[in-house]
């Protein structure tokens, strides 16, 4: 495949459609510039969607607790800030 681009006033470049459509990118996607010699490679940066960043956020994160589990938390809490000796 081969497709043009040109470099604006600002520098920047647009992606041709062609390109957009077999990265599989869009607006706010990452693309990585890697240059050796006269060669320059652009490449999409990893695909992250909103449920692997959720995963990734909190799969450490402790099991749900019921209503009545956090109301029992709730309360040993404040039994023990307020707990006169």
């Amino acid at each position: 495949m081969s497709a043009t681009s040109k470099l604006t006033a600002q520098a920047q470049v647009s992606v041709p459609a062609s390109v957009r459509r077999k990265l599989g990118i869009g607006p706010g996607s990452t693309l990585a510039w890697e240059t050796e010699d006269e060669r320059i490679t652009v490449r999409r940066v990893g695909v992250n969607t909103s449920a692997a960043i959720h995963d990734a956020l909190f799969a450490d994160a402790p099991a749900r607790k019921t209503l009545k589990e956090l109301k029992a938390g709730i309360a040993t809490h404040i039994r023990k800030r307020h707990a006169r000796d």
